[in-house]
């Protein structure tokens, strides 16, 4: 008879204790991916920072002397300039909501039409429709993204973070420019804003019943 057949309860323990190290190994394993989920989420805001910095973008941190630099008169010496600042370029907007937040947030104007050269003011509304105070982060992207370097905002609730008390709904004010060096076969430009909580762990919670989405006007 063999060593195997005569313990058969050692084979039961053996592979139990296999499955007891395989199942602990599949836990800790998925942990380690949740926590370095949240990791990245908390960090995503910091990181666009510091993207925007090195890459020289007018994005969340502001570039007001060269949005104002941007403010070019239709009676400029440069027969070129005038005609390109003559020109109409129409501006939309647009607005998302990151992560299960009981928000509402939208532009208080879908597009404007402006003249490169030309300051433009418009503003965003949010309202905080949960209990509790939070303090959100708005990130802004340019579509196309040729137009990116030609936006310049010269004042945007992107600058900072923005903090809403429960019920609490605020216009938030955005002025920009659109230089005159703009592309000749670009006319259209979208801005697009995403506003998240800046606790992740609020945001990234299971979807909750009755939210508040992106309004319409």
């Amino acid at each position: 008879m063999s060593e195997s057949d005569q313990n058969p309860s050692q084979d039961q323990t053996d592979t139990a204790t296999t499955r007891k190290t395989n199942n602990k190994r599949t836990v800790l394993t998925l942990a380690l991916v949740t926590v370095l989920m949240f990791g990245f989420a908390f960090a995503m805001v910091p990181l666009y920072r510091l993207v925007c910095s090195v890459a020289g973008w007018n994005s969340i941190s502001t570039n007001s002397a060269e949005a104002l630099a941007a403010v070019k008169t239709t009676t400029s010496d440069t027969e070129g300039t005038v005609e390109n600042a003559a020109r109409d370029i129409k501006v939309q907007f647009d607005a998302t909501i990151n992560g299960n937040v009981a928000w509402e947030f939208k532009p208080n104007v879908r597009s404007v039409t402006v003249k490169p050269g030309e300051k433009t003011t418009i503003s965003y509304y949010v309202k905080n429709h949960s209990d509790k105070t939070v303090v959100t982060q708005s990130i802004p992207g340019i579509t196309p993204w040729q137009a990116t370097k030609h936006f310049k905002k010269i004042e945007c609730f992107c600058f900072e973070t923005q903090t809403l008390k429960a019920g609490e709904a605020v216009d938030m004010k955005l002025q920009f420019v659109v230089d005159t060096d703009l592309p000749d076969d670009i006319s259209t430009i979208t801005l697009s804003y995403t506003i998240m909580d800046t606790n992740r762990t609020e945001s990234l919670k299971p979807d909750k019943s009755n939210l508040p989405s992106v309004g319409s006007l």
